[in-house]
């Protein structure tokens, strides 16, 4: 999978790869000639005291260092360029996958998870692309350069290249091999860490509301506690390896000065040929070592690299079509025909054979006990999930047939989480409409009965619509939080509008005074609405009740409350706890 990513991420880049080996060929090419020029100054100058021939020589050899030093730097430079454009890419190729994902893909990662392997998990392979672009190149022409020119210093000391070099490799091996599965064990623990400290996070009043401070910290520790272990383990074996690397090059060095020594002092060999020699295996050694550097990212990467290749090849269970459907017959019809719905792995299905239609000016309304099903029926027809069974249709036609920006653009839909995104009220509502004016804006608010808080929002120069929200929306209440979704929805003018529950937190005063305001706002609207509360729909035209995912009744209030032995136990059991009040 590692090879994967880089292969298929980096052919945009080919250019700069390109120049990035050439460059680095020049730079390692300088580097070998400068122990073949010092060997000749000593040789040549130093032993014969030629003043000259050191200044000569010596000028020859600030100059190469000089090419090395400019290859080098633009080497790195266009490493770095190639491998941020890399991540970048790779990282919006992540977000962009997530973002086609269904509710079933989110839900079998997490989003603890899904967030890892777009930040962490790249990372740890862009250092490795990094590392590929600066180091690929450079180790192989070192270290087969480094033995060519050794080998031409003197070839009976080249015995001692094939005793060094296959130690330096196993020892080398021996530490990657061992630092594979640790790392692949930091990347869960990491997932493990950000999920415990997101739930604390969001959680914070529930915790401190149970006083279980103690307990989540605790959870928290063991949690620390255990990537702090597999990363110590991780760090142990690295420990090990720079040490292991430094003893091989400092007793290759002594057996090359021994062994050396012994030819300089019988006259097979001049001492110029020994410095360079000792020169060269030191480069072959510090190419060992500089592709240690990159063996050492391999491991960590190639786990990170199956994630998020995981991620990447897994299809959203909500396919687009090929060719979808954007001219429609009709405008705000809405059919659901026998639909039916399983999750993954279930035993029962969540609906069974439901069916109903509802046609513009209608107001359609699902009531259920807890678990009944409501908000995932409503959820089929956004195709945030799939029906499994039967057929949903939007404008008569099937919503897997139609294109998603069509559909989409037809709809309204207003969770039973109402989230605000970071900003302003004006860029949350410009969510549904990105070119309403401010006079569109402050009537949507208006019929939301959100216009009064939202005027006295903020602090000076910054507030009305340019209000700041926090992320979740969390500097407002749930209540206004509702409403604010809600004006979202409206501001889009939709065909067909879907409230899932989106008056729970409404007091019964503002719930009356909001419905009565929609009631000429989506006049010529389909409104579907998931509610628990009677009050909010009994004056709906048609009352569909769910019970275990089927349905049991359909009919006005009146018609229901007649003749449907589960309606009458949902009123009678709310209107028994006002009376208790």
């Amino acid at each position: 999978m590692l090879l994967r990513l880089l292969r298929e991420y980096l052919r945009p880049y080919r250019r700069l790869l390109a120049a990035i080996v050439a460059l680095q060929f020049l730079s390692t090419a300088a580097m070998l000639y400068l122990p073949n020029l010092n060997a000749d100054i000593i040789d040549h100058g130093v032993s014969t005291g030629d003043t000259d021939y050191i200044v000569r020589i010596g000028g020859v050899m600030l100059a190469v260092s000089l090419l090395q030093i400019v290859c080098s730097l633009g080497s790195v430079w266009f490493s770095a360029r190639t491998a941020m454009a890399f991540g970048r890419d790779l990282r919006a190729a992540v977000f962009h996958r997530v973002g086609s994902f269904s509710g079933r893909e989110v839900a079998r990662f997490g989003a603890p998870s899904l967030i890892t392997r777009n930040t962490n998990d790249v990372q740890q392979v862009q250092m490795l692309a990094y590392l590929s672009c600066t180091l690929a190149a450079t180790v192989p022409i070192m270290m087969v350069g480094s033995a060519l020119m050794a080998l031409h210093q003197d070839v009976h000391l080249s015995w001692l290249l094939l005793v060094v070099v296959p130690v330096l490799v196993c020892c080398v091996s021996l530490v990657v091999w061992r630092l594979v599965p640790n790392f692949r064990l930091v990347q869960k623990r990491i997932d493990v860490v950000n999920r415990v400290l997101r739930e604390q996070i969001t959680g914070i009043r529930v915790v401190r509301a149970f006083v279980r401070e103690k307990v989540e910290s605790d959870r928290f520790g063991r949690a620390n506690d255990d990537l702090t272990a597999v990363s110590l383990a991780a760090g142990r074996w690295l420990a090990t390896l720079f040490p292991l690397v430094m003893l091989v090059v400092n007793v290759s060095s002594v057996a090359v000065i021994w062994f050396g020594g012994h030819r300089v002092d019988s006259g097979q060999m001049l001492v110029g040929p020994l410095t360079a020699f000792l020169s060269y295996l030191l480069q072959i050694l510090m190419s060992v070592m500089m592709g240690t550097f990159m063996l050492m990212q391999v491991p960590r990467s190639a786990v990170c690299a199956d994630r998020i290749a995981e991620v990447l090849d897994t299809e959203s269970s909500v396919v687009p079509p090929a060719y979808g459907v954007r001219d429609l017959p009709v405008r705000g019809h809405l059919d659901l025909e026998r639909v039916g719905f399983t999750y993954p792995g279930a035993e029962q299905p969540v609906l069974r054979d439901v069916s109903f239609r509802a046609r513009p000016g209608q107001t359609v309304a699902i009531i259920g006990s807890t678990g009944a099903g409501k908000s995932t029926l409503l959820n089929l027809v956004p195709r945030l999930f799939d029906a499994t069974a039967g057929r949903v249709l939007v404008d008569g036609v099937d919503v897997r047939e139609l294109d998603p920006d069509a559909l989409h653009a037809r709809l309204g839909l207003v969770p039973q989480k109402a989230f605000l995104f970071t900003g302003t009220v004006r860029s949350n509502l410009l969510h549904g409409k990105p070119d309403a004016t401010d006079e569109e804006l402050w009537h949507a608010l208006e019929i939301a009965q959100a216009r009064d808080f939202v005027e006295t929002m903020g602090t000076e120069g910054a507030r009305g619509l340019d209000a700041p929200i926090a992320q979740g929306g969390t500097n407002v209440s749930g209540g206004q939080r509702q409403r604010l979704a809600i004006a979202r929805a409206l501001v889009r003018r939709p065909e067909i509008y879907l409230f899932d529950d989106s008056f729970s937190a409404l007091d019964v005063a503002t719930d009356a005074r909001l419905r009565a305001a929609l009631r000429p706002e989506t006049a010529d609207a389909t409104v579907v609405v998931v509610a628990q509360r009677v009050s909010t729909i009994r004056d709906a035209d048609l009352i569909v009740v769910l019970e275990d995912g089927v349905v049991v009744g359909a009919g006005t209030h009146e018609e229901l409350l007649a003749d449907n032995e589960t309606y009458q136990e949902i009123v009678a059991s709310q209107l028994s706890a006002e009376e208790a009040a």
